[in-house]
């Protein structure tokens, strides 16, 4: 999906599956916290029904509705985590998962602005071993 659109733009349109059937209509996005883009909608399955997270970036616009490249049941055998929480990372990956859809690389970590302080040197070697402690027993023991 075009990753320029306003979020705000799909709420309340209508969520097709790959066949053109209806799913449901979008109800809430959440975008990706390190990116700030649109990464899930939850899609309102009926009338009683609940709402379904379906991932964005496969999904296409389509005239005035979403069309999500999967099947209208596997969209509705989603893991339930309700509306208008805050998804978790282990719920983003049971939703991955779910879909078959490879996990995002972790995010990288930019480096440190200033220098971490070396670790100490390491504490000098303990002086040799008494004559007992030598591998083969005690001093003068033959072998």
């Amino acid at each position: 999906m075009q990753s320029d659109i306003d979020p705000r733009s799909l709420i309340g349109r209508k969520a097709f599956d790959r066949d053109g059937r209806k799913i449901g209509t979008v109800d809430e996005v959440y975008l990706d916290d390190a990116t700030g883009l649109p990464e899930w909608a939850a899609v309102r399955t009926g009338l009683f029904g609940r709402d379904a997270f379906v991932p964005l970036r496969p999904s296409d616009l389509v005239g005035d509705g979403l069309r999500v490249p999967y099947e209208r049941a596997l969209v509705k055998d989603a893991p339930d985590f309700g509306v208008g929480r805050h998804l978790s990372a282990e719920q983003e990956v049971q939703l991955y998962r779910h879909y078959g859809i490879a996990l995002p690389p972790a995010p990288s970590r930019a480096p440190s602005p200033r220098p971490r302080p070396s670790p100490p040197p390491p504490s000098p070697p303990p002086s040799s071993p008494s004559p007992e402690r030598r591998a083969g027993g005690p001093a003068g023991a033959g072998g």
